[in-house]
């Protein structure tokens, strides 16, 4: 069975910080760029944050440049997200999923529809 799993969401306060972690069965990241997508209620997802599998380079949008840090273990097949200086306008529900190379485009877009049930982050005082 070929899917992704989010984790280590939850409640923080503005300024706070996470780690998500994107792990993978069937299959393994490393061969993937990875990209974490958000979607907040009434919103348009939103990718914020890709890594490639060729060289480990990182794309963000102006939106979390500078806070979010993609990275990847691919001895432990995962993909962390990390949040600092969280924001009320972050909260939603991050996906992980495969990805489409970025240098090209300049931004994140999905290589696939492997979504899995995402992790929600609220970020509220």
């Amino acid at each position: 069975q070929v899917h992704v799993v989010e984790s280590g969401g939850g409640l923080v306060q503005p300024g706070g910080s996470l780690r998500l972690s994107c792990t993978a069965s069937g299959f393994s990241l490393e061969y993937y760029t990875i990209g974490w997508f958000r979607q907040a209620p009434g919103k348009e997802r939103e990718g914020v944050a890709c890594i490639s599998h060729t060289d480990s380079s990182t794309y963000y949008p102006d939106s979390v440049k500078g806070r979010f840090t993609v990275y990847r273990d691919n001895a432990k097949n995962t993909v962390y997200l990390q949040m600092n200086n969280l924001k009320p306008e972050d909260t939603a529900v991050y996906y992980c999923i495969r990805a489409m190379p970025f240098k090209d485009s300049g931004r994140c877009s999905t290589r696939d529809n492997l979504w899995g049930q995402g992790t929600q982050v609220t970020v509220s005082s």
